[in-house]
């Protein structure tokens, strides 16, 4: 065992011992100000995760004065929620519409096609001739009129 040169402190943290109360006193104070020193960082105090958890925090002085901004940023968070929302909403409208723009394309494309079909003079001639409408196609070539 070593032997060290170093007085021996045997004083206790008790109120009721009258023979050292100056050095508790003196100890004790020496404690409350490393407390507080630990708790002031550069004039601010700090924020504790027991005060998070209790929400101490939130009646300091300095939440309060910061209040409007911390509503601000609330505002702008459902703000850009919202806009999100909108914005995804937005995109399945316009997928959508292409979707439906795509079918009313190739509708389109059918029935122009059915339509030329339609339109040819040999197929006028035999729905003409089906329908029995007695109409008869001209052998003689159109003539112009002169003024």
């Amino acid at each position: 065992m070593q032997q060290d040169n170093q007085p021996i402190d045997l004083t206790y943290e008790t109120d009721f011992l009258p023979e050292n109360p100056v050095p508790v006193k003196k100890e004790r104070e020496s404690r409350e100000k490393r407390s507080q020193k630990e708790s002031v960082n550069n004039g601010k105090k700090s924020v504790r995760v027991k005060d998070i958890i209790d929400g101490t925090f939130l009646v300091r002085e300095n939440m309060v004065k910061q209040l409007p901004f911390v509503l601000f940023l609330t505002l702008l968070g459902v703000v850009y929620i919202g806009n999100r929302f909108h914005a995804e909403s937005m995109v399945r409208k316009i997928d959508h519409l292409k979707i439906e723009v795509g079918n009313l394309r190739s509708e389109q494309i059918t029935t122009t096609s059915e339509l030329m079909n339609i339109s040819r003079p040999s197929e006028v001639a035999a729905l003409v001739e089906s329908k029995g409408l007695g109409l008869k196609e001209s052998m003689e070539p159109p003539k112009k009129l002169k003024r």
